[in-house]
């Protein structure tokens, strides 16, 4: 790990300079005529960006517009989705999502058909501005790897990738207008009002969301619409024993959800976030009629093996902070395809 201290010194360094040109506008940043949201976070792994994703663009098609996700398509064979988006499109069946390295040439090409974009992990995908700055950051594990044993997570310390898991040092979440704390169920109270007045030192004045992914229901992988997780199948899981697989980047999580749930767990197969699996990853799980659990991204990627395979829905829930969030989301400025449909309405019954 020593040997990591001088390329994660570099990182660090070349990710201050590149945030300070930006930030005096020394490298610019594509301005769209329609508004962006971007959700993202300060490390490199799972904070539930995805469910957060899902929740935004839930909340603005509710609200009558016309949302569209462009992502970068991470881990995404040519030509065809990533887990994510796979993901996403079941959660969010009539959502355009675009998949481009380029996200403002993805983003370009919702102007005339979206009334907002919202970019899935773009904290530091500068390049194109945004209306609003959403970070995550999940509770357990804030500035990368877990606090080691008996410390704190509010003073538990990160490291520059590669020896950690930071992006950006945690003092760029004074670019933020709101961030959120992911699965504070996960912790004891006081580690999380302790952990939101670490945050609030590094971002004073902006506000700290706080959520938790609450379990939705289990899934049968043959059915092909999220909607479909059965709530009761949930509590079929108490005490009984199950395996899991994924390949995610937060696993501890995904385990802890698990056993809130009642469940024993015999085995745990973890493979690299974006795994692609093959048969043989599977071989031997399932039998003697066990459930084999796994998380929405994975099993998209999983198909329908030989085994009692459950997908575990999960959904994003606050416990503190959703109207400060639906504010912000009101707030958001109308693009051109909006301010065109209001005119026409307008000539219509004017």
């Amino acid at each position: 790990m020593e040997l990591l201290r001088i390329p994660a010194a570099l990182f660090g360094a070349v990710a201050s300079l590149r945030g300070a040109l930006y930030d005096r506008g020394w490298l610019p940043s594509e301005r769209l005529d329609l508004p962006v949201v971007s959700v993202g976070n300060l490390t490199a792994g799972g904070t539930g960006k995805t469910p957060m994703v899902a929740w935004v663009v839930s909340y603005l098609a509710g609200r009558g517009l016309r949302p569209g996700i462009v992502s970068r398509g991470y881990g995404a064979a040519r030509g065809e989705d990533n887990d994510e988006a796979r993901a996403l499109a079941l959660e969010l069946p009539d959502v355009p999502h675009v998949q481009d390295a380029d996200r403002a040439r993805g983003a370009r090409g919702l102007v005339d058909h979206a009334d907002v974009v919202v970019l899935d992990d773009a904290f530091q995908h500068r390049r194109l501005a945004r209306d609003l700055d959403l970070v995550l950051l999940d509770a357990t594990r804030p500035w990368g790897f877990p606090a080691p044993a008996g410390q704190s997570v509010s003073h538990a310390t990160g490291a520059f990738l590669p020896r950690g898991l930071l992006r950006e040092s945690p003092s760029a979440l004074t670019r933020a207008h709101a961030i959120c704390l992911t699965r504070t169920d996960q912790l004891p109270a006081a580690e999380v009002e302790g952990l939101a007045a670490r945050v609030a030192e590094f971002a004073p004045g902006v506000p700290i969301l706080r959520t938790v992914h609450a379990p939705r229901g289990l899934r049968d992988p043959r059915e092909e619409s999220a909607s479909s997780a059965s709530p009761a199948e949930l509590a079929d899981l108490a005490g009984r024993t199950v395996e899991l697989v994924s390949g995610i980047g937060n696993p501890a999580a995904f385990e802890a959800s698990v056993r809130a749930l009642g469940a024993e767990i015999a085995e745990h197969r973890r493979f690299p976030d974006h795994h692609a699996y093959v048969e043989a990853d599977l071989a031997g799980l399932g039998t003697a009629g066990r459930w084999v659990l796994t998380t929405a991204k994975d099993g998209v990627k999983l198909g329908r093996p030989d085994c009692e395979l459950r997908i575990l829905e999960v959904e994003l829930a606050f416990t503190a902070g959703q109207q400060v969030l639906e504010a912000l989301l009101d707030a958001l400025p109308p693009g051109r395809a909006l301010r065109e449909r209001r005119a026409l309405h307008g000539g219509l019954y004017g």
